[in-house]
């Protein structure tokens, strides 16, 4: 029974009638039905739409009977009423199968006691259904006749003796009523069955997000890997440098020592020479003798000679300076060139550019001119700020480009939420969806938050990287020439999609008139 209900389920059921199948046809699609439920449900049209996928055919498709098919139903329909009537009893010898249920009789009956049913004339009026234990159900509790109408007004089944009260009364016969109650089932399955596809994809993304982040992260931890083994042996070479310079400076500073050392002594042996020659002269009294041999000293001055002692640590700092500006230096270009393994192609939005923008035909550059262009005001255009929008918006996962901004004095880039306000005095700030790197005054960097920040770049960049982590709610500005890092907008919460965004800012009469360029990514080596 268990493996029959599972077949019913999935294989012999037409999704219009709930019914086992009679006269099952298959559609181009795949999906069979009921010739009566399709060719129904294609009354009065000219298209032809399968009830379930709804696919449309331009063409009424030629429907047959698939006979192997309606065979199997219907040994499954003989299958399922023996097993469903198996356990039910005539009320009359009480040991043989019930065949039918009698409304008007209130029985149910074997073979042999049912044979008067189609004997005696009277008794072939009666109303004879498949066999049931609940028979109680299907008979009026009032006047003990079937229950053959339903009163919509009142919502209950009656008898042809209980409709005479209903009159006035909504009433339709109860196989309407089935009808009408099978197609509510219907539409019910239908609702559901739309919700579990729905949910089953749903599952799907979160599992092609799942496989996507696992990816991304593998390929982290071999970029991480590969940095940090590049770092060390950065840090290597650099500590066998330094080692070697200290151990280089420490032998010439033994061999200057020694020959400091070397003078000294000599000069010491000369002193001791002198000295002796002094203390005879200083006994003779030859005074003609004393003053031809009297001679000055020529000795060097050793006050003024030290021995450095700290120049080795000095030495050794300024290559530790060294070092940290050179792994900082590689620190940053691996960062961006993880970030560049995200780059999109980006592409400027004519429909949403300030009628004083001029963009070029490829969507890659734009620039401000005084001039009032005839464009129509439609609701993505920004009517008050300098500003324009990119095509390709984002709402999961990371993405990366980059803007040159060389020859401009002043601008703002970064990304936007697609449900920002463009129309009027626009205020830029992450509360209102911006998030946003701006230049003014031809050196003043800054960026828009709570409260804003000023940024003291020692380099101005003329090329700037934006990268987006929507699911981590990041947005982080480099500059792309040295590798270095600008700026990071943390703990973001995105629900919107995001663009990104441009403004060239007015030219300035000319100071500001250089155009903002959107290049093809060059991958850091």
């Amino acid at each position: 029974m268990a493996s029959c209900s599972s077949l019913l389920t999935e294989d012999l059921q037409c999704s219009v009638c709930l019914e086992v199948f009679t006269d099952p046809v298959t559609t181009p699609c795949g999906h069979n039905f009921c010739k009566n439920c399709l060719t129904t449900s294609w009354e009065n049209t000219d298209r032809y739409q399968c009830p379930l996928c709804k696919e449309t055919f331009y063409k009424k498709p030629n429907l047959k009977i698939n006979t192997s098919f309606r065979d199997i139903a219907e040994q499954f329909k003989k299958i399922t009423f023996n097993s469903l009537t198996e356990k039910i009893r005539c009320d009359v010898c009480k040991h043989r199968k019930a065949l039918k249920s009698c409304l008007d009789c209130c029985g149910t009956f074997c073979d042999v006691h049912l044979e008067p049913h189609y004997s005696i004339p009277m008794l072939k009026k009666h109303k004879l259904i498949n066999p049931v234990e609940n028979l109680q159900e299907y008979i009026c509790q009032k006047h003990e006749r079937p229950l053959e109408m339903f009163c919509k007004d009142d919502q209950t089944y009656i008898c042809l003796l209980c409709a005479r009260d209903h009159m006035t009364h909504n009433t339709v016969p109860i196989e309407q009523k089935t009808g009408e109650r099978k197609n509510q089932l219907r539409r019910a399955q239908e609702k559901l069955q739309k919700m579990i596809q729905s949910r089953t994809q749903k599952i799907q993304e979160i599992k092609h997000s799942l496989d996507l982040r696992k990816k991304n992260t593998e390929k982290e931890k071999i970029d991480c890997v590969e940095l940090f083994t590049a770092l060390i042996h950065s840090i290597e070479r650099c500590q066998s440098e330094l080692l070697e310079v200290m151990d280089q400076k420490q032998k010439t500073a033994e061999t200057h020592a020694e020959d400091l050392i070397k003078e000294l002594e000599q000069e010491i042996n000369e002193l001791k020479l002198r000295d002796t020659e002094l203390e005879n002269l200083s006994h003779t009294k030859n005074h003609i003798h004393l003053l031809h041999t009297s001679r000055p000293l020529n000795s060097r001055n050793w006050t003024r000679i030290s021995f450095n002692t700290h120049q080795s640590m000095k030495t050794m700092w300024k290559a530790l300076a060294q070092l940290q500006e050179t792994l900082n230096e590689k620190l940053n270009h691996t960062v961006l060139k993880g970030m560049q393994q995200y780059a999109v192609d980006v592409t400027l939005d004519p429909d949403t550019a300030h009628h004083e923008l001029i963009l070029s035909h490829d969507g890659k550059q734009v620039r401000h001119e005084n001039i009032q262009q005839n464009l129509p005001d439609n609701p993505e255009r920004f009517d008050d700020c300098l500003s324009v929008l990119g095509k390709e918006g984002f709402t999961t996962g990371r993405f990366y480009y980059e803007v040159h901004v060389t020859g401009k004095t002043k601008w703002n880039l970064g990304v936007v939420r697609e449900s920002i306000n463009r129309k009027g005095d626009v205020i830029i700030s992450p509360e209102n969806g911006y998030w946003v790197l701006c230049l003014r005054d031809g050196g003043d960097y800054w960026v828009v938050a709570n409260p804003s920040v000023y940024l003291s770049l020692r380099v101005k960049p003329q090329k700037v990287g934006v990268f987006v982590d929507y699911e981590e709610g990041l947005v982080s500005f480099y500059d792309v020439d040295s590798g270095s890092h600008v700026y990071l907008y943390t703990g973001q919460s995105f629900s919107d999609k995001l663009l990104p965004y441009f403004c060239p800012c007015n030219n300035d009469e000319g100071a500001n008139f250089s155009p903002m360029i959107i290049p093809p990514i060059k991958h850091l080596k």
